[in-house]
C-alpha cells in the first residue's frame, strides 16, 4: 500500500496523464495543490514509483506515465463513484423516453449513445431471443421450396432466417404450421420447448420441424451492437496498435466473450492485460450488466485507451446500464 504522499503524486500524474496524453514531469506535479512538495522530493517519490511498477519513463529525460499497475490502483483507491452532470443525465433521460420500436435499434443507438457520451468505442450485448417470451411466428413463402421464418418476441425483438424445405409447400401448409408454432410457442421462451407437439397433420408437423430448428438456431444468436470504433482508433498514434484494436473489435465473438468475461469475474473496469485479449492491451474497459427484474439479460460498457477517463467512463456505463435495463423491464 502506498503512503499518503506517493498516492497523492501518482493520484495527480494519472488524471495529468488523461487529460493531455503526455509525459508527466515533476515540476508540473509539484505545482499540484494535492502534492504540496518540492519538484525535487516530487522527482524521488516518482522514482521510488517507477520501481515498484506503478509508472513508467518512456524516454531518458522524459517525464512519466501511468503503467496498468498505476492505472488500478488510481481506480480502485482514488477513483470515486462518479455522477453524470445535469445535462448529460437529461439527455440519457430523454434518449430511453423516447426510445421506442424495435429491440435491435434501441440497442444500436444505445451505443451510438454511450459514443456520444464519452468518446469512446461501445459495446452493447442485448438479451438473447432464446430467453425472451415468443409473440407470434409468422412464415412467408419466397419459392416452392424456400421461405422466411419471422418472430417476433414480447420485448419487440424481431428474428428472421430463410429455410430451405424439403418439398414444394403451398401457402396454406405454410400458414397452418405458422398457426401451430404460434399456438405453441406464443407465452414461452424458445430454450423451454424442447420440441413441437404433433398437430394430427404429418406434412404441417414437417415444416414445423424445419421451422422450428432455424428458430432456435437463430434465437441462440448474442446481440453485439458495436459503436465509436473510428474514435477509439483515434487515440492511438502507433499504427500497429491501431490496426489491432480495429481487427479485434471486427471480431464479434471476441468482444462478447470479452464482455461476458469481465462481468462474470465480478469486474466493472480491466486494464490492459488485465482483460486477457492480447490485441487490445493497449485498451481499458469499462462494463456495467443490464439486469431486470434481478435477472442478468445484457451488458454495455466502452472500450478506450488505457488513459481514459475512468470516473466519467464509470459514471456514464452505470447510469445507461441502469436505464437501458428499466426501459426493457417495460416491455
Amino acid at each position: 500500500m502506498l503512503d499518503e504522499r506517493k498516492t497523492a503524486i501518482l493520484g495527480a500524474v494519472v488524471q495529468e496523464y488523461i487529460a493531455t496524453a503526455q509525459p508527466v514531469g515533476s515540476t508540473h506535479i509539484a505545482r499540484s495543490p494535492t502534492v504540496g512538495v518540492s519538484p525535487a522530493t516530487v522527482r524521488n517519490e516518482m522514482a521510488v514509483l517507477e520501481q515498484e511498477g506503478y509508472l513508467v519513463q518512456p524516454h531518458t529525460s522524459a517525464g512519466r506515465v501511468p503503467t496498468d499497475k498505476g492505472y488500478r490502483f488510481f481506480v480502485d483507491h482514488l477513483t470515486r463513484p462518479g455522477r453524470l452532470d445535469e445535462a448529460t443525465s437529461a439527455q440519457v433521460g430523454q434518449f430511453f423516453a423516447a426510445a421506442h420500436g424495435r429491440l435491435e435499434e434501441m440497442l444500436h443507438r444505445t451505443s451510438n449513445l454511450l459514443t456520444d457520451l464519452t468518446t469512446y468505442a461501445s459495446v452493447v450485448v442485448g438479451p438473447k431471443a432464446d430467453a425472451t417470451a415468443v409473440r407470434t411466428v409468422q412464415l412467408v413463402g419466397l419459392s416452392a421450396t424456400m421461405a422466411t421464418v419471422v418472430v417476433v418476441f414480447g420485448n419487440g425483438a424481431v428474428e428472421s432466417q430463410v429455410i430451405n424445405l424439403h418439398e414444394e409447400v403451398p401457402e396454406s401448409r405454410l400458414a397452418s404450421a405458422a398457426a401451430h408454432l404460434s399456438e405453441t410457442l406464443a407465452g414461452s421462451t424458445v430454450a423451454a420447448v424442447s420440441e413441437i407437439p404433433p398437430s394430427g397433420d404429418a406434412d404441417v408437423d414437417a415444416v414445423c420441424a424445419t421451422t422450428f430448428g432455424a428458430i432456435r438456431e437463430v434465437s441462440a444468436d448474442d446481440h453485439v451492437y458495436l459503436g465509436g470504433t473510428a474514435s477509439v482508433a483515434a487515440a492511438f498514434d502507433a499504427v500497429e496498435v491501431v490496426r489491432d484494436v480495429l481487427h479485434a473489435l471486427e471480431q464479434q465473438f471476441i468482444v462478447v466473450s470479452l464482455v461476458r468475461d469481465i462481468v462474470d469475474r465480478g469486474m466493472s473496469v480491466a486494464i490492459g492485460v488485465e482483460h486477457g485479449v492480447e490485441p487490445l492491451s493497449a485498451c481499458s474497459v469499462v462494463v456495467a450488466p443490464v439486469v431486470v427484474d434481478g435477472e442478468h439479460l445484457g451488458s454495455v460498457g466502452v472500450l478506450g485507451p488505457t488513459r481514459m477517463n475512468y470516473p466519467q467512463a464509470l459514471a456514464t456505463v452505470d447510469v445507461v446500464s441502469e436505464r437501458l435495463g428499466r426501459r426493457l423491464g417495460e416491455t
